[in-house]
This record gives structure tokens, sequence and C-alpha cells, in this order.
């Protein structure tokens, strides 16, 4: 897989390594699949690095598929055989129907590798430098489990999966995803298409298997008078606060001071050990589902994958506000806008 960061600021610190944690992170968590066994994935900067900064030119960099000469043949560019190779057998829950009528495709497999999360890897790479361009400004990304197939404490989220696995079932789960320390005024409240929460609730989204975005208290607040939900506002030590952050740090679509706290529920894998009914898309006869190489649970992954394209949604509106080409010129104008703030 090949990534290409266009924008980044130059002279900004940046290493291999700094990719290759949250690499390693993405691959963990209970329940993954026999994938990880294979992939050690390992991020190598092409371009747009010298001598261990960031030049402003883009940045290019691929992560390897171990696996990929058990595969060479069968994924050819060049016109191959493809006898024994082609998917035909339907997975509900998974891209593959709705991609085959979309693209006119004869083989599931056109569709399948492609619609994988094994693309997020690539997304990671790129959010982790962007983590690193937040990190010079104190803003912390972060994620944790909420609730895996009901199971709502480590112990109990195991033994949930251990069953699922047992039964070549899979789960899905509640992720949460904080961002610290980010200042006031990220994202407008002008251009509706702007609004830093539909970036974060739209970047969210694009992640494979999640299903619903909700911000601060979210879906809650249906069920509570305005009274319950609204953050008082106080002035103190010269500067506005909130006692309370129901908003989840974002209000008018803009960022207002407090951590920002982003939740999203990813359904249970499309692939099962113990297949549903299905059609094959040739024959249209009912046939049991494809089974393909997948996860019994990838919850504490997908918060890994949200952490990373929070990073790049809160870098670009970073950047969107103030700009520069090197990190010491963007450093100036993000302390400038804040003595500015604290003489309003």
């Amino acid at each position: 897989m090949t990534a290409i960061l266009e924008g980044m600021v130059a002279n900004l610190a940046l290493s291999a390594e700094d990719i290759n944690k949250d690499l390693a992170r993405r691959q963990g968590g209970y329940g993954r699949g026999s994938r990880m066994k294979i992939e050690k994935d390992q991020a190598e900067i092409l371009s747009g690095v010298r001598n261990g900064k960031t030049l402003g030119s883009p940045i290019s960099i691929m992560i390897r598929n171990l696996d990929w000469e058990n595969w060479e043949d069968v994924m050819t560019v060049e016109s191959g055989d493809k006898v024994g190779s082609e998917v035909t057998n339907l997975r509900p829950g998974h891209a593959d129907l709705a991609g085959v009528l979309k693209y006119g495709q004869t083989d599931i497999r056109n569709i399948l590798e492609r619609a994988s999360a094994r693309e997020t890897a690539a997304r990671v790479a790129i959010g982790a430098v962007a983590r690193k361009f937040l990190s010079t400004f104190n803003i912390i990304v972060g994620s944790r489990v909420l609730e895996i197939g009901g199971a709502k404490t480590e112990k109990q989220m195991k033994e949930e999966i251990d069953k699922a696995e047992k039964d070549g079932d899979s789960l899905g789960g509640i992720f949460e995803v904080t961002i610290k320390n980010c200042p006031p005024g990220l994202g407008s409240h002008v251009h509706w298409d702007r609004k830093l929460k539909t970036k974060l609730a739209a970047a969210l989204m694009s992640i494979q298997a999640v299903k619903g975005v909700e911000i601060g208290l979210g879906f809650a607040c249906a069920g509570l008078r305005g009274s319950q939900v609204h953050d008082e506002i106080f002035y103190s030590n010269g500067k506005f606060t909130h006692k309370t952050n129901n908003a989840g740090g974002l209000e008018g679509g803009m960022t207002n001071g407090e951590p920002i706290i982003l939740r999203a529920v990813l359904k249970p894998i499309a692939t099962l050990r113990k297949p549903l009914q299905s059609v094959d898309l040739k024959t249209k006869k009912a046939v049991e589902a494809h089974i393909e190489r997948g996860d019994v649970c990838a919850v504490e992954a997908a918060g890994v994958i949200a952490e990373a394209v929070s990073a790049i949604e809160i870098a670009n509106a970073m950047l969107e506000k103030f700009g520069g080409d090197f990190i010491d010129e963007t450093r100036t104008n993000f302390e400038n806008y804040l003595k500015a703030v604290s003489k309003l």
C-alpha cells in the first residue's frame, strides 16, 4: 500500500518509527484474525523527508504486504488465468453485492479486496504523521473501548469474544475517541461544509463497519431537557470554562476549548466462519456465503483507526486556521491567536 500526504509543513521531525508505533497498535486487540499473525506492518518513507525532517513536499509512505507472494498470481495486473481464484458466493453485510452491481463485476474478489479494512493501515500511517504535527501543539488524540457485544468490562468482553469465536460468529461494539487541548475556534459556524463536527463525523463513518457516530452526549440528548444538556459558561483565571462537557467539545460546528468526545458503533464483522445463507453471483442458486480471512472482533483496532482519521481532520483544521509553510511559522501563528483570544 502506498499513501501520499500533501500539505504537511516543513521542518517537522518525523521518522518511520513515529508511524510504526500506530501501525502496531492497529494490529492489536483481542479477537483479531490470522492476518495479523502474517503481517508485521512497517512504514517506509519514500519521499518528503530528509535527515529526519519534513521538506514541505508530498510525503509518500509504503507498507508492504508480507503475504503478497502468495497472492501475486491471483492479483496479477496482467492478463492471467483466473481458474480457481474467482469468488462468486456473496457475503451478507459486506460490499460484495452492491459492489459487483455498481462496477459490473463477475468476480467478487475485485470488490472485496479494496473494500477490506486492510486499506486502513495506510490511513493509520498518514494519521500518525498528523498526530506528530498535532503533538507540537500539545494536542493529544486517544481512544478506548466502551462495549463489546453488550459487555462493558474487560473480562466480560473477552468472554463474549471467546464465545463468538467458538460459535464461528463475530462481535461489534462501541469505542470512544478523545482529543484534548484543541484551541477554541477550529472549524466554522458560517459554512455548513466546514463545520468540524461534520468532518469528524464523516471521517469516523468512513471506517469500514461503522454504523453510527455521536458527539458528547449524542443520542442521550433526546431524552433530556435543555437545562440538563447545555454546558454552563464561567470565567476564571483569565479564560472561559465549562464545568460540564455534554457538547463534546464542539458547539456551532467549532471547537470550544473542551476535549472533543466522539463515539462510534462498529457492527460485527461481515465474514463469518459459520456462514449465513446467500446466493451465487453466477448461478443465482442458494449457497452459503464465502468465507474470507477475518476477525472475530476488531473494535479496539477500529478505535486506533478512528484516532488516525480524527487526527487528520484536526490537522487540516489547524492548518486551515493557522497556515504556514514550516512548523515554526505555524506555531507562531497559533501562539499569536491564543494571545489575541486572551485579550477579548
